[in-house]
């Protein structure tokens, strides 16, 4: 089969004029970024469309470095959308360049599901996550001037909070010393870098209902302690106005196209192991206003981007899914089941049995949150008849929906009869109102105990002295409504990366807590999760290279 990058070649793209038409966007609504990218005003929500629209969630089992293929599973399911004659749209979160040249490589579906074009939406695309670089610095630069510029005043912060940001993987940033050399080069003190996904920038971008929305959130963005322990905000300095300036062409969601011409929207960037992990409110509105049926995906495994665009993002916005698909593969499934990584793709069904563990937890989870569930399987070249139908009897007995997505290999044909059974059961059997894991009124660390026991199984947790502070003055603050964003290893549901399958029992450890004050929400940092990740032995770089005036080695 061809690469990812052969294939996205291979398609002749539609001018972007004409997939906006397609869903009813006339062309002097949108902002082309050349032929084929354009971003769309959010002044074109209609919230009457929005709650007429049928919002399916895409998440997973467990990650694992098998892959899962969610994205995938995503554009596939909006390709066999169209061909069973719906409109559908699929809204996705955009790719960070730190992943992209590091170890997972692209973001934007495979084979012959994906959203196009490519090389750009997988490099710099519409300039959105250096907006959100830029204003992260921006901010960074202005708070250290005022305390060199009125140092002589007394200015001074007991505790300064906000670091910088980078969309690249670089460990050596994590900790650093500014204003080293002459006095003339600013005051002396440690900093640090997390990835630009990682930023509360992103997450303001992701959850802002406008753009006056964006600049008072960033106006109340908390960048240190006074020493008498009154938050010092971007407000305090003045420039919530100049930050939104900033931010005012990357709020609004871009219009891209599948391989098959059809609409996607893709917007926004955060991690769900260090983030929320969804794609812009607005971005999803977007498409509900433009789609009947809207397919969005939440990173990672449903542990994290499943229960954070339940609690947070549906909580904050009043969306509600009306179907929730788990995708799974047999490699995932098993080295959940302690299957070594050079074995999985040979039959081993006791191994597809054993990774049931992990598999069940997750669905258990969503039904919890008043959802229907749907398992949908990945098809692999490798995979055998006789182990796909130990999944779906399995599926059968734990009564939620099955159904094959064979997109990566076939595209929207390959996915006909997922699309047919998501639209049946979205008729027959909708989701229920959503229950959350806790409600708004309790504490922080009632919130974090509530996810790591019912979510995670835990079977107690424990916090740092440094994150009983924070939670003490997230009280003090009166801060204690926001909702919590575990930031953990994808890679289980434990803090533990090595720990497959469906652990329970474990102690759950709370090593800091973060406050963002601008994005609502708080930030609990489980275990060594980092929030700049490293580059691996390989990078996906050594693989990328330009040839001809063509990009290869994006997949």
């Amino acid at each position: 089969m061809k690469s990812d990058i052969e294939i996205a070649r291979s398609v002749r793209m539609k001018k972007i004029t004409d997939v906006a038409a397609g869903i009813g966007i006339p062309e002097d609504e949108i902002e082309q970024y050349g032929h084929y990218m354009a971003k769309i005003p959010v002044e074109l929500i209609d919230e009457e469309k929005v709650r007429k629209s049928n919002l399916i969630l895409v998440t997973a089992i467990t990650a694992t470095k098998a892959g899962i293929g969610k994205t995938t599973a995503s554009i596939g399911l909006a390709l066999g959308m169209q061909k069973i004659g719906k409109k559908a749209v699929v809204a996705l979160r955009e790719p960070s360049l730190g992943p992209c040249f590091g170890m997972k490589g692209g973001a934007a579906g495979g084979g012959y599901a994906q959203v196009l074009p490519m090389e750009k939406i997988n490099l710099h695309f519409t300039g959105d996550f250096h907006a959100v670089t830029s204003t992260h610095n921006m901010i960074t630069a202005l708070l250290d001037n005022w305390l060199y510029q009125h140092q002589a005043e007394g200015a001074a912060l007991k505790e300064i909070v906000w670091k910088r940001v980078l969309d690249v993987n670089d460990r050596s940033l994590r900790s650093i010393v500014t204003g080293l050399g002459p006095r003339t080069n600013g005051i002396v003190q440690e900093s640090g870098f997390d990835i630009t996904p990682a930023s509360e920038i992103m997450a303001i971008l992701c959850l802002s209902k406008d753009l006056e929305d964006v600049k008072r959130r960033i106006g109340n963005i908390t960048l240190g302690y006074r020493f008498d322990g009154s938050p010092f905000t971007v407000n305090d300095l003045g420039v919530a106005g100049a930050m939104a300036a900033l931010m005012a062409d990357a709020i609004k969601p871009n219009l891209v196209q599948t391989t098959e011409g059809s609409a996607a929207i893709v917007h926004g960037g955060p991690f769900a192991n260090i983030a929320h992990g969804c794609n812009s409110i607005l971005a999803t509105k977007e498409a509900m206003t433009f789609a009947d049926y809207v397919i969005t995906e939440a990173g990672f495994g449903a542990d994290l981007g499943a229960e954070k665009f339940l609690n947070i993002k549906c909580r904050k916005s009043g969306l509600c899914p009306k179907l929730t698909l788990i995708v799974a593969t047999l490699q995932g499934l098993k080295m959940h089941g302690n299957v070594p990584l050079e074995k999985i793709k040979e039959p081993n069904a006791e191994g597809v049995r054993r990774g049931f563990a992990n598999l069940d937890r997750h669905i258990s989870n969503l039904k919890a949150f008043g959802q229907t569930v749907m398992v949908c399987f990945n098809k692999f070249a490798s995979d055998t008849e006789d182990e796909i139908r130990i999944v779906e009897e399995h599926c059968r007995e734990k009564g939620v929906y099955f159904a094959i997505n064979d997109a990566y290999a076939h595209g929207g044909e390959g996915a006909v009869d997922l699309a047919a059974k998501v639209t049946e059961i979205i008729e027959k059997d909708p989701s229920g109102p959503l229950r959350f894991t806790y409600p708004d009124e309790a504490g922080t660390a009632e919130k974090i105990t509530a996810v790591a026991e019912k979510i995670y199984g835990a079977g107690s947790v424990t916090f740092s002295a440094a994150s009983r502070k924070q939670i003490a003055r997230i009280e003090q603050l009166g801060l204690s409504g926001f909702p919590v964003c575990i930031a953990k290893t994808q890679y289980s549901f434990s803090q533990d990366p090595k720990r497959y399958g469906a652990p329970s029992g474990f102690n759950f450890e709370i090593k800091d807590i973060i406050i963002n004050t601008g994005a609502e929400m708080i930030v609990a940092i489980a275990g060594d999760i980092i929030r700049m990740p490293g580059l691996p032995k390989e990078p996906q770089a050594l693989h990328i290279d330009i040839v001809g005036g063509q990009i290869d080695g994006l997949s």
